[in-house]
Parts: structure tokens; sequence; C-alpha cells
């Protein structure tokens, strides 16, 4: 029996690079230092074996709080930009918090100490005990005292989204349905369901973290590679290159 194509359905294209380039793009940190050397060691290696013209590396938010070394993330990636290929710094939830709390939203500090921000302080060696008896703005002064000005000022300019050939990257997602030169920073650092629920396909196909899952989520539209590196021990980032695309992680005991 002749088997004839269906006219009324489309083929859907693969998402791709720019021709002869390359893309890094790493997970959530979430101050784990110890992973992300190991990482950035094997993306050398994978540098080294594999020459590319073009290459980048994208860092998808969350560098900071939870895991015990955000000071360490931070001072590490800030001092050590050139030596990375052509890097990007995403704005997570995480990092946009830690500016707001020290900024113009300081009753908010305890929130964010409960989700991370204890982690964060301690990493600068400010004994968090000293909170209890604290009010919001005595605790960002006491904060601000002890973090570089520099440290900060490196995650102020972090970016909210970075597009690569067909490929859209952000920390949390996008909302679905709106165009990309319209969407809000709100929903790229901060959207879940809505995001991760949509079956649409995008204007762009959409490489984030932000929501975790044992390994890396593969849709028809998006990927994520959040894998939870402060609990589970695990740092994923995913390499694009041409319509290819494969993983490399850091495994460690949480």
């Amino acid at each position: 029996m002749r088997l004839f194509r269906n006219p009324f359905k489309t083929e859907r294209i693969p998402p791709t690079t720019p021709p002869d380039s390359r893309v890094y793009a790493v997970g959530d940190v979430h101050g784990r230092l110890d992973l992300l050397l190991d990482l950035l060691a094997r993306i050398g290696a994978d540098r080294r074996s594999r020459p590319c013209t073009n290459e980048r590396v994208v860092f998808l938010g969350d560098l900071i709080d939870r895991g015990p070394h955000s000071c360490g993330v931070l001072q590490l990636l800030a001092r050590n930009q050139a030596h990375l290929p052509d890097p990007v710094f995403l704005m997570g939830n995480h990092e946009e918090m830690l500016l707001r709390v020290l900024g113009t939203d300081q009753e908010s500090i305890f929130d964010w100490l409960s989700f991370g921000g204890y982690e964060f302080a301690e990493s600068y060696g400010i004994d968090v005990d000293a909170f209890e008896t604290a009010d919001a703005a005595t605790v960002a002064r006491m904060i601000r005292a002890v973090v570089p000005e520099r440290d900060l000022a490196f995650v102020a300019r972090f970016e909210d989204s970075f597009r690569f050939g067909d490929y859209l990257f952000v920390h949390a997602g996008i909302k679905p349905g709106i165009a990309l030169e319209d969407q809000k920073a709100v929903d790229m650092r901060w959207i879940r369901e809505a995001f991760l629920d949509s079956r649409v396909q995008h204007p762009a196909f959409v490489i984030h973290g932000h929501t975790i899952s044992a390994t890396p989520d593969e849709r028809d539209n998006r990927i994520g590679i959040d894998t939870g590196a402060y609990a589970s021990g695990i740092l994923t980032a995913i390499c694009l290159e041409g319509t290819e695309r494969r993983y490399i992680t850091a495994q460690r005991p949480a």
C-alpha cells in the first residue's frame, strides 16, 4: 500500500545555532562553587577537544543563595570573565531579590533570608544569629557593610534574556503568546506554570532554569536544565551546536 504525506501536517524544523557557532548554558548554581569549578573544567576540556570558531557561555541565573558559597561563585565569575568564552549572565529571581532587599525593598529581607539569603550572608562571613534581634533596615545595613560593592555591581549588570540563533535563554521562561520584545522581566525571572504547561510554539526555542527537575526537562518548545544543584549535587549544562544538543554535568554529594 502506498503511503502519502499528509499535506496539512507541517514538519517541525529543529532549532539551530548560527553557523559555525556553539553555546554552553549553565543551570542554576545556587552557591555550589565546587560543582561550578568542576563543570567549568569539563566545559574547558570539551572546548579543547572540539574547537569552534564562535563560542558563548550563558549562565541562566540563580548563581546565589541556598548553597554554601555564593560569595565564591560571584567572585570567581566576576574576576574570570576574560577566561570564559564570551560570557552572558542572566538575572534570576534570587539575584533580583538580593538587589531589591539591599535597595528599596528592605521590608522583604526576611522573606529573602528564608529562601536562601541566610546562606548568602554566611558565605560572606556574617554571623546570621545577629539577625534575630534586628529589624529589616539593620539587617540590610549589616549585609551591605560586608558584601563588596563590586559584587553587587556585577549582579546589577545581569541581563534578562539572550538570543542566539533559534534559541532564547532566560532564567524562568516567557509568557506564552507574547512577542519576545514585549516580554516582561517579572515573567522571565519568576514565571512557572503558565510557561511550563504551555505547548505552544514560542517565537524561539527556550532554554531555562528556575524549576527543578531530576534530569533535563526536554519538551517540544523548551528545555529546562535546573537539576537542583544545591540539594541534588548535580549541576547541568547544555551544549548547543547547529541542530545538535548534548549535556555536560558535574556531580558530587549534596
